[in-house]
């Protein structure tokens, strides 16, 4: 969502989560109030055309289910704020859902006859949510979470990459890729050969 907004104007995202700054001015009492359209300057008419910009991205967006929660909004930080609370919750409930996968992370493990591309693909659904929660780990902290996790017929394989000396620099994609090699050349062999039928003469 981050994304979408800042291509079309990175203006739009600042307006999203800190709100429009409608333009005010300070009378000779001291009294703050709103501008008339006809008192804006430039700056003025930028600002709040980022907030009905931001506005109508959101309506074209959203679903018509969640255009009815946020029909009412005057500004986009209010229809930001909502979505969010729709989605994520409260406090509390994003706090419970982060213990959640924070658990689902520490416990991970291969799953029996799970392929490589299986195991990341489960692990990626797990750390993707945890990035939208705000909790990012380090690429080298990934690596090693997914050497922790492998069966004993990987024991060989992950002891080498270990033990290398660009373990804290490989990245997890690169992991990923040293592991379907090792797994298309020998693993899937060794299964093969476990399967053929024994002839006896």
């Amino acid at each position: 969502m981050k994304i979408f907004f800042q291509t079309i104007d990175y203006g739009l995202w600042k307006i999203i989560l800190e709100g429009p700054q409608f333009p005010t001015i300070t009378g000779a009492d001291g009294v703050v109030t709103l501008k008339g359209e006809v008192d804006w300057n430039e700056e003025d008419r930028k600002k709040v055309e980022l907030n009905a910009k931001a506005i109508n991205l959101f309506n074209c967006a959203i679903s018509f289910e969640e255009y009815r929660w946020v029909s009412r909004c005057t500004t986009a930080k209010k229809i930001w704020d909502k979505l969010q609370i729709t989605h994520e919750g409260t406090t509390l409930v994003m706090k419970t859902r982060i213990d959640m996968l924070n658990r689902e992370y520490e416990m991970f493990s291969i799953k029996n006859r799970e392929t490589i591309d299986e195991l990341f693909e489960r692990f990626n659904i797990i750390i993707t949510s945890l990035d939208a929660m705000g909790i990012t780990y380090p690429e080298f902290v990934l690596v090693r979470r997914i050497l922790r996790c492998l069966t004993k017929e990987w024991e060989t394989k992950a002891i080498v990459i270990a033990e290398s000396s660009n373990i804290d620099t490989m990245t997890y994609d690169e992991l990923r890729g040293i592991l379907l090699a090792f797994e298309n050349t020998y693993l899937k062999k060794d299964t093969k050969k476990r399967n053929c039928p024994q002839i006896y003469y």
